[in-house]
């Protein structure tokens, strides 16, 4: 049997997984419809350029910038061998998709290395969270900028919480998360370029959640996590990704990234907890973050 270049053009193209080509420079030769999918990009807008070029920006679980020192992508290239990786990618609206990467070279017929072809899936939980926000709108318990729970929904879930430690012993905690320096944002690139920024943010908690916990907005820049089946030590590592994935997020204005970062405090709910009391030991603990120099998260 054979297949035409164009059948294999059209198999690649409407692939699940995203896929793109480069050639020894890097630069993206291919883009198929899953990459565009995932990734918010056009074919037409990444086709002819680096693929570090403001596009996927990929950075790893502690925030380096893979473009910059140990890309997959690269080490293929140099070394005539695939590479697999858990990376979080840059979407076009600005936040970090968690995704698997696999990266095979690309060669021609004596066996030369010519490029490499790198294939993503998104490995978030958005099939859950797609179901969530069906049930959230039904309710009117969607913040509709950031389409995130909303303050009402919120405050119903952690009271279910609470009932749930009480009486089953089940663990949870909360990160209370502001946009540091938000009203500079406001000010000097005006509220559509803020609304902009709420929504990147809102779109890096999303994508980088568990199924069974839930990100909502709380007003404002703030943010509210509320964390199932964890200890301190684990919230406290889910919350600083958090931070670096946004830390290293960032949306484009007339050309430039304009990026921004979150203070945290996160805390684990305690017997005797009332909304009220878990809140406010959260929220002072991120003004300790705030006073501490932004940027940090402080759980007690």
């Amino acid at each position: 049997m054979y297949l035409s270049k164009e059948s294999y053009k059209k198999i690649i193209g409407d692939l699940r997984d995203g896929l793109y080509i480069v050639d020894l420079d890097r630069k993206i030769v291919f883009w198929n419809h899953a990459a565009e999918r995932i990734s918010g990009y056009s074919a037409e807008e990444v086709v002819g350029k680096p693929c570090a070029d403001n596009i996927l920006c990929h950075v790893d679980d502690v925030g380096l910038n893979l473009c910059c020192s140990e890309c997959p992508l690269a080490s293929t290239i140099e070394e005539g061998l695939p590479h697999d990786a858990a990376v979080f990618l840059h979407h076009k609206n600005g936040h970090r998709i968690p995704v698997s990467v696999r990266v095979i070279p690309l060669t021609d017929d004596s066996g030369t290395v010519i490029g490499g072809v790198e294939m993503f899936s998104d490995s978030s939980h958005q099939a859950v969270n797609e179901l969530r926000l069906q049930e959230l709108e039904k309710l009117a318990l969607l913040d509709g900028l950031t389409q995130l729970a909303n303050r009402r929904y919120l405050d119903r879930e952690l009271e279910s919480r609470l009932e749930e430690l009480n009486r089953y012993d089940i663990p949870f905690g909360i990160l209370f998360m502001d946009i540091d320096d938000f009203k500079g944002v406001n000010d000097r690139y005006g509220h559509e370029t803020g609304d902009r920024v709420l929504q990147f943010v809102a779109g890096t908690l999303s994508a980088n959640s568990r199924p069974f916990d839930l990100y909502g907005r709380w007003g404002g820049e703030e943010f509210v996590g509320i964390i199932r089946n964890v200890t301190a030590a684990n919230l406290k590592h889910l919350g600083q990704r958090l931070r670096r994935l946004v830390e290293k997020s960032f949306v484009l204005v007339e050309g430039e990234a304009l990026r921004v970062t979150i203070s945290i405090g996160a805390t684990m709910a305690v017997e005797n907890d009332t909304v009220q009391t878990l809140l406010s030991r959260a929220d002072a603990l991120m003004y300790q973050s705030k006073a501490a120099g932004k940027n940090r998260l402080t759980i007690g």
